[in-house]
Order: structure tokens, then sequence, then C-alpha cells
């Protein structure tokens, strides 16, 4: 279940993947299976090379690419989160959801 994200927010994760970005989507998240994650954050480009040489710079196997039809993208949570929120500068996630 996904909450405390705005639809804005939402709008321009997808416009900026659609256009061929690395972007970044941070939200409150709660799996059972993921017990003591709190947030995801999603990692998005639909240049699919982009995004898997992005991830690989990062660690990620490209077999861990949600194959989303418009909006493929990394799902990212734990510490490996927050070691690749940092890398990458994106202050903004960090702060708001206190990673």
């Amino acid at each position: 279940m996904a909450f405390g994200l705005k639809r804005d927010e939402l709008k321009q994760w997808k416009k900026d993947v659609e256009s061929g970005k690395i972007a970044f989507l941070t939200h409150f998240w709660i799996d059972d299976r993921f017990p003591g994650c709190n947030t995801v954050t999603k990692v998005g480009c639909n240049d699919l090379k982009k995004l898997k040489e992005w991830g690989s710079t990062h660690g990620l196997n490209e077999n861990w690419i949600h194959y989303d039809e418009k909006y493929p993208h990394f799902d990212l949570f734990g510490e490996h989160q927050k070691e690749i929120l940092l890398h990458e500068k994106q202050w903004g996630h960090i702060e708001k959801f206190k990673l």
C-alpha cells in the first residue's frame, strides 16, 4: 500500500520517465514481505539501456527492473535505498522521509 504521495509528484515522475530522464519518486509503503521497510523509492526511465546502465553503477541487477510498459523502474528500499539516494544527492527525498 502506497501513501504520502502527492498527485503532482507522481505526474512529474511520469513525465520525467517518459522523457528519458532518470527520475526518483519516494513514498511511504507497507508490504508484509519487507518487514522494517516503510518507504520505497522508484527510480524510472523509459530508456531501458540508460536505466540498466544507471542501475549497474549502483550494483543493481537488471533483472530487478519492474518492466512496466510505460514506466520501467527499480524499486529501492532499506539501506540500499538510503545509500543510493545519498550518492545521487536526492536530499529532498532523504529529508522528507527521514531516511
